[in-house]
């Protein structure tokens, strides 16, 4: 994934939102609730500059951080890992960005079935790409166990990718299910993906150590 098309991302968001700015009604929908509900409303100066802001400052924030990490050294192993990442990232924030201006605009948005889908999506892609990142203190499966053994951390990351992919497959098809089964299988498959890649990273370093 090259360099540039995280920051292009955010320039075409930009300039797009700038231009629906016109058609906007005063007050647009800025926030959705667990059940798909607006929740909040604001200005359309707010709807058209918030994420586009929150763009800019994570994409800053995630070019800084390997500049200050001790193993600042390893992103260079693992560049286009760590570029599909914050492309990523930043994608699903321009489509977010998108959904809301639509939904602003009367187009049939639901939100409660996009946004899982989106993170799905995310946890499909960042899982497949996952056992490829190196050791560092950002970007990762980050325990003190997986920090420790190099070994660890790469059994470790090649579960935890089986694992995020495995969730964010549950996650796309929960985006099809009925409304009381959408968020408990979404938050389920997360909890799943997240503790059973903390769980095993305890469990590798506990065999490395018998050796």
């Amino acid at each position: 994934m090259r360099r540039w098309f995280a920051p292009l991302l955010i320039g075409l968001t930009i300039v797009g939102s700038a231009l629906v700015y016109p058609r906007l009604p005063e007050r647009i929908p800025m926030h959705w609730g667990l059940h798909g509900q607006v929740d909040r409303y604001g200005h359309r100066l707010e709807g058209v500059l918030l994420l586009p802001a929150v763009m800019v400052g994570t994409w800053l924030l995630l070019r800084f951080l390997p500049r200050i990490d001790p193993r600042r050294t390893n992103y260079e192993k693992f560049a286009d890992t760590y570029e599909l990442f914050v492309s990523s990232l930043i994608a699903l924030f321009a489509v977010m960005q998108a959904a809301t201006l639509g939904a602003a605009l009367g187009w049939p948005v639901s939100m409660k079935r996009l946004a899982p889908a989106l993170i799905g999506l995310l946890l499909v892609v960042l899982g497949n790409a996952l056992p490829r990142a190196k050791p560092n203190w950002w970007f990762g499966i980050r325990t003190p166990w997986t920090l420790n053994n190099h070994r660890v951390w790469m059994k470790t990351h090649r579960v935890g990718g089986y694992l995020m992919v495995f969730a964010g497959m549950v996650m796309l098809i929960a985006a099809l299910l009925p409304s009381p089964w959408l968020l408990g299988t979404a938050f389920a498959a997360v909890f799943v993906a997240g503790f059973g890649s903390l769980v095993y990273s305890y469990f590798a370093w506990k065999q490395e150590n018998s050796r």
